[in-house]
């Protein structure tokens, strides 16, 4: 079942949960689709009216912060050791690879590597034990965390809702048939372009 679809048959109250608790998970370090149950539910709330997109975006942005604090919290305590034993539960997303280009990004950027961490699916998932581990100073920290959940959080919601409610409104004027030709063209011009760019490719490496 698709996750739009499982969460129509769950209460409001669910959702919001669901949300701020997936989002809180991912952010303390757990990999967990948070990206996806956040849009999925925006996307939901353009089309249900018992769904607020307020409240939804508040309880994205609250678990968001909250997640990220105890995870920095988690990995100022835990250290070094603390990444080995995520690299060994969680080989694909906490291998030595990713720990270092995480650590690469927090030693050139800093706070603005918490901040636009949010925004990157690995990072997100980094932000708060890493810069615990790092020893970022908290105040720091704090503010890259509220402003880049807040921003991340909240944006997205915002920008999911009304980007559903828009696109309900357009697909309400034009026949099904109109929406299947635009899918076509979208995905014929999609494949032209890919193909284009692997003949171009050879060509740019001989340079």
């Amino acid at each position: 079942m698709h996750v739009q679809e499982w969460l129509e048959t769950v209460p409001a109250a669910a959702v919001y949960a669901l949300v701020g608790v997936v989002i809180g998970l991912e952010s303390l370090g757990i990999p967990l689709p948070g990206e996806i149950i956040l849009v999925s539910s925006a996307l939901l709330a353009s089309q249900h009216g018992d769904i607020d997109p307020v409240v939804l975006g508040a309880c994205a942005t609250a678990g968001a912060i909250i997640g990220d604090s105890i995870g920095y919290a988690i990995g100022r305590k835990g250290g070094r050791p603390l990444l080995a034993w995520l690299g060994k539960k969680f080989p694909r997303h906490f291998s030595e690879g990713h720990i270092a280009t995480a650590e690469r990004s927090f030693e050139k950027w800093g706070m603005w590597a918490v901040f636009f961490g949010r925004f990157v699916a690995l990072l997100r998932i980094f932000a708060g034990p890493l810069a615990g581990v790092l020893r970022m100073p908290y105040w720091k920290f704090a503010i890259a965390n509220v402003l880049g959940g807040i921003l991340w959080a909240g944006g997205t919601t915002a920008v999911i809702y009304y980007v559903g409610i828009v696109a309900e409104s357009w697909l309400k004027r034009f026949s099904w048939l109109g929406l299947v030709a635009a899918v076509l063209v979208g995905v014929t011009s999609m494949l032209v372009l890919k193909r284009k760019a692997k003949k171009a490719a050879p060509a740019v490496a001989a340079e």
